[in-house]
């Protein structure tokens, strides 16, 4: 049988885990459908992982070798922060997303779940010197939460964790230069409409700076400030309902008209 069989055939996960990490569990896997239907993924060597509700060093991660649009609820991997797989897998994890995220969940308590990327848009906008610009209104929403980290090759240092969790700060949003970007949501809806608005405000930039000899009109720095306070004193939630929420649940709905297999 193969690995992916075996995952795939596990009846026994729900019976092992709370209610409260089985539903996390179906929350992260839509969350890895979701990237691969957005052709943000990146073969096998991208992750996204969420703490395990009541743990302080539990956290799910995907099955290194399994691709996004393949990860249900039962085949995440529940890890530690020695790196212990603390459920039976056919798979092992990725150790520079274990390093990655590991460090944003040990140094930021807030966090409950972590996107870490490698699309063409994002890399591109990491690996210019001026990094995002406020060139979209997308970018202005991330702006205001947006750090940098710069490279130093292949996360596999675990001296690197130190350097990166200092560097993200209080944000909630991060370039990795010439790697990919970096969502940190205090909930998996949280980081999903963060990273959305990031990775959009990126293809925004390098569609705009395609244009040879066009000039960009940047926005005057008065707009730049009125839209950091509307986000930042959260003016976008005008009807009383959490934009986070709307947009995951929106989300939801269309994953399960696709493939709700990834409940499973």
């Amino acid at each position: 049988m193969s690995p992916v069989a075996a995952v795939k055939s596990s009846p026994s996960v729900r019976e092992q885990v709370s209610r409260e990490e089985w539903d996390t569990r179906v929350n992260l896997a839509a969350l890895y459908r979701l990237v691969a239907h957005y052709n943000w993924t990146d073969l096998i060597f991208t992750h996204i992982s969420a703490r395990v509700p009541g743990s302080h060093d539990h956290f799910l991660i995907n099955p290194y070798g399994m691709m996004f649009h393949e990860i249900t609820a039962s085949s995440l991997l529940k890890v530690d922060h020695e790196g212990t797989i603390l459920l039976p897998s056919p798979y092992p994890f990725n150790k520079a997303g274990f390093v990655i995220h590991g460090a944003v969940h040990m140094g930021r308590p807030d966090v409950e779940c972590v996107i870490h990327l490698h699309t063409r848009d994002g890399v591109a906008v990491a690996a210019q010197q001026d990094g995002l610009l406020p060139l979209s209104q997308h970018a202005m929403f991330c702006l205001p939460y947006l750090s940098y980290h710069d490279y130093e090759g292949v996360a596999l240092d675990y001296a690197e964790r130190e350097r990166l969790v200092a560097d993200l700060g209080d944000k909630k949003l991060m370039l990795l230069r010439n790697h990919g970007t970096l969502a940190a949501g205090h909930s998996i809806a949280d980081a999903w409409l963060s990273i959305h608005n990031l990775e959009r405000a990126c293809s925004i930039q390098i569609a705009a700076m395609a244009g040879g000899a066009a000039r960009l009109n940047l926005p005057s720095q008065a707009a730049i400030d009125t839209v950091r306070t509307q986000v930042t004193r959260n003016a976008g939630v005008q009807t009383g309902f959490d934009m986070n929420t709307l947009a995951w649940d929106a989300m939801l709905r269309m994953m399960d008209a696709k493939d709700p297999s990834y409940r499973n």
